[in-house]
């Protein structure tokens, strides 16, 4: 392809050196099936739990108190000492649960690093 011609009305014109192979099996997409961009509506909120600062001490136990260090509903059901089923963590399907486990490390350490305070029943 060392010439390029004018092209008709509604050809493209293809430049394969600078396209990557996965652009080129979009060009044949109609216009309506391209994908829109998706709207987060949890940003505006996991944007104030990640902005949260930790000033209070006792803001800082409550919030070590309230969200748990490890998944609460993660169960195997035994019977007769034989596991039959499992419960998978159902933390991860929370849509927050990493701004949360963050907002409670941040009250950790300052309970921690600022208060002095052994964070051992807090595990």
């Amino acid at each position: 392809m060392t010439a390029l011609k004018t092209p008709n009305r509604g050809q493209r014109i293809f430049f394969p050196g600078f396209v990557h192979s996965e652009l080129q099996a979009h060009q044949t997409l109609n216009p309506n099936q391209i994908a829109q961009p998706k709207v987060d509506l949890l940003q505006p909120l996991r944007r104030k739990l990640d902005s949260l600062e930790i000033k209070n001490p006792k803001l800082a136990k409550f919030l070590a108190r309230m969200i748990p260090a490890q998944c609460p509903f993660e169960r195997d059901i035994l019977l007769f000492g034989r596991k039959i089923a499992h419960i998978p963590p159902m933390c991860k399907i929370n849509p927050l649960y990493d701004e949360l486990v963050g907002l409670r490390f941040r009250a950790l350490c300052y309970l921690a690093d600022v208060c002095g305070e052994d964070i051992q029943s807090y595990c």
